[in-house]
């Protein structure tokens, strides 16, 4: 019989692919309409009220102490600067253009994994990540000649969720995902929720505090539950499929968005973005060959020889 868990897992990458963008589409429908600081207060707001309950029902782990609770505010903020990040990104770039630059990350955490954590990086994996930056900045540069620095919004938005993924990896195997993503919830409400009401919003446009009307409405629930429903589906499929089947394509992700953009918005990437975006994927798909290739040969190198006993006297 035929085993079809990485096929399980293969197709809900795919759904994740294809939600995360709209998700992206939705929020910047909405660039104009709410502050960034409200949108992330509501977004994370329905993600709490989504995901404890069920954590709650499957009696998950929810209490959180020491290293960990302090290593899980960290992420939850970082978490809230990158979307934070993203959503202003939105509001000036295209969706294909945001999505593409932000895909600079699988570069950003191979440096990182070279320099922070000591791991061995070969010499045709940094060549790939100079091509691949090439790539990127190709993507960045009609954008930045047109909105400005809001064009390397996506850049942060990549280097910080390189470093959450850094931070991730550390409570990972001490907290399920489910649970993880529902106390985050929990925790951005607390912070931002006495933000949003001490800060005046005619200080910080970006924290204004308004009641939205019912489309608005639609539309926030929308982005939260989309975003929710990505990273579940992201999660799921790990548990049916190994992250070296998974990864490459996750750069799915980019024709989708530019399906999304260009059936709700009308945008397209212009010629000098379509090369550099051509350019990212393919530098970041050698990448993962590359990974796959090593680490299939550290699984299939002999193990070492045990030396023979020594003889009895």
């Amino acid at each position: 019989m035929v085993d079809d868990r990485p096929l399980r897992g293969v197709l809900l990458m795919l759904g994740f692919c294809v939600v995360a963008p709209m998700g992206d589409a939705a929020a910047k429908l909405l660039s104009d309409k709410v502050s960034i600081g409200q949108l992330l207060l509501f977004r994370f707001a329905i993600q709490a009220l989504v995901l404890i309950p069920l954590v709650i029902a499957t009696r998950g782990v929810w209490r959180l102490r020491g290293r960990v609770l302090w290593l899980t505010v960290l992420r939850t903020l970082m978490h809230m600067l990158g979307i934070g990040m993203m959503f202003a990104a939105l509001r000036h770039l295209p969706l294909a253009d945001a999505v593409a630059i932000a895909f600079v990350m699988p570069f950003f955490m191979l440096l990182l994994g070279h320099y922070v954590l000591g791991e061995e990086v070969g010499w045709r994996r940094m060549a790939a990540c100079g091509v691949g930056f090439i790539g990127t900045l190709l993507v960045v540069q009609p954008a930045f000649a047109e909105v400005g620095w809001p064009a390397l919004l996506p850049l942060g938005v990549a280097l910080n969720f390189s470093l959450f993924m850094l931070v991730t990896r550390q409570i990972a195997r001490e907290i399920d995902a489910i649970s993880l993503q529902a106390v985050s919830g929990g925790i951005a409400v607390i912070l931002m929720t006495p933000v949003m009401l001490l800060v005046p919003g005619g200080m910080v446009p970006a924290l204004e505090l308004t009641w939205p009307g019912a489309p608005v409405w639609g539309l926030i629930l929308a982005i939260s539950l989309l975003g929710t429903l990505a990273h579940l589906l992201m999660t799921w499929s790990l548990r049916f499929a190994p992250g070296a089947t998974l990864a490459p394509m996750q750069y799915l992700e980019i024709p989708f968005a530019t399906l999304i953009g260009y059936a709700v918005f009308g945008d397209l990437p212009n010629g000098l973005a379509t090369v550099g975006i051509c350019i990212t994927v393919a530098s970041g798909l050698y990448i993962l060959m590359r990974e796959r290739a090593i680490a299939r040969r550290l699984r299939e190198a002999p193990a070492p020889a045990r030396p023979a006993p020594e003889p009895a006297e």
